[in-house]
């Protein structure tokens, strides 16, 4: 899963990133990238935050963004950000 944030409101948002981990752990998710550094090698400027999470696969991953606990992170996030979730199939 791979997510594009651009954080409007930073402390709505640190309520969100106090749930997401539990939920996102819940259904085998690990993060690989969570908002560090971040430098666009090509390519337009990316501003937004970039988290990367790794399931064991796509149901996973699908069942964790649709289930009870992430819908109760995504609530937090409602107000605080735009952003975009993607999912895709790993090698």
């Amino acid at each position: 899963m791979i997510a594009r944030v651009n954080v409007t409101d930073p402390a709505a948002y640190e309520e969100y990133k106090k749930l997401s981990p539990g939920a996102i752990a819940a259904y085998g998710g690990k993060f690989i990238a969570r908002g560090g550094n971040l430098e666009t090698m090509e390519g337009e400027n990316e501003t937004r935050r970039v988290v990367i999470v790794e399931f064991p696969d796509l149901d996973s991953a699908r069942r964790c963004y649709n289930s009870p606990e992430y819908s109760a992170a995504k609530a937090k996030r409602a107000n605080a950000a735009d952003a975009q979730f993607i999912i895709v199939d790993g090698v």
